[in-house]
């Protein structure tokens, strides 16, 4: 028997003495929960740190995370460390989150990175859905067991999906046997790190606005010194995709946020405001 985890998050903007907030409502079952709502920018962004206390998900759980964001509203969600998928008996450990962002919402979902030991069976499901005027900015970053332990990923399956109806879809399987993929230049050309970031809207961007985010994404990837390969395109006009390889997690991170910062402050006029759990 596995141990499931369910967490729903419900966004709601409240008006009150003319301040605009973003609210949290939250209901949870197992072990998933938020402990706070935090505002360190501004009342209208609504900061959330999702918490999984068992620290690791093995074979047979289940986590579901549900978000809906109202009208005019903004969350930035997070994690406090690496989601692990552990070594399993034979049965899937599976991670769902599903999200509804309305007009004028905006969804920032940059949790830490997640960890495949070997020997694990992950499923990990991302379904976001924008209506127009909706935006979005995400990231995905997928560690292949750990390298600097000399741990490395041999057996196992991890399969990812990550889907904007309408717009993008993604499915990956990644067997630790396929060493075509895992080791091929057409591939992961040996580096064991995948990150996966992207804006999206609920309507075409703009192509001058596109153009810029592209080109900021590919001038700090150009710029950036630390051992990342990277690269962003734009298949559809209401998304912008850049992809990093990296050895290690950190050096990847750290492009991530980089470009993160000037997403921010080119697409929606605001500066960059970590989570503290970033630099903790």
């Amino acid at each position: 028997m596995g141990w499931p985890g369910s967490l729903s998050l419900d966004y709601r903007a409240d008006h009150h003495n003319g301040i605009a907030r973003t609210i949290a409502f939250d209901r949870h079952e197992g072990p998933l929960r938020i402990l706070a709502s935090l505002y360190p920018e501004a009342p209208t962004v609504c900061h959330n740190v999702l918490v999984h206390p068992p620290g690791g998900i093995v074979g047979g759980d289940s986590l579901a995370i549900d978000i809906k964001l109202a009208a005019t509203t903004h969350a930035l969600l997070t994690t406090p460390g690496a989601t692990r998928f552990y070594r399993s008996a034979g049965a899937a450990a599976t991670q769902t989150l599903t999200a509804q962002v309305a007009e004028s919402a905006r969804l920032e979902w940059q949790p830490l990175e997640t960890i495949a030991h070997s020997g694990c069976i992950g499923e990990n499901r991302l379904r976001f859905e924008l209506a127009p005027g909706a935006e979005m900015m995400g990231w995905d970053v997928l560690a292949l067991g750990l390298p600097a332990s000399n741990d490395a990923f041999e057996r196992g399956r991890y399969t990812q999906t990550i889907s904007l109806p309408g717009q993008w879809l993604e499915h990956a399987l990644i067997e630790a046997s396929d060493t075509r993929l895992l080791d091929s230049p057409l591939g992961w050309a040996g580096r064991r790190v995948l990150c996966t970031m992207w804006f999206a809207a609920g309507t075409p961007i703009a192509p001058a606005r596109r153009d810029s985010l592209l080109d900021s994404a590919r001038e700090l990837s150009a710029a950036h010194e630390l051992h990342t390969t990277a690269g962003a395109t734009s298949a559809h006009a209401g998304v912008v995709v850049l992809r990093v390889l990296s050895a290690r997690v950190e050096p990847a991170m750290n492009l991530l946020t980089q470009v993160w910062a000037r997403w921010r402050e080119q697409a929606w006029g605001l500066p960059a405001c970590a989570p503290r759990v970033w630099r903790t």
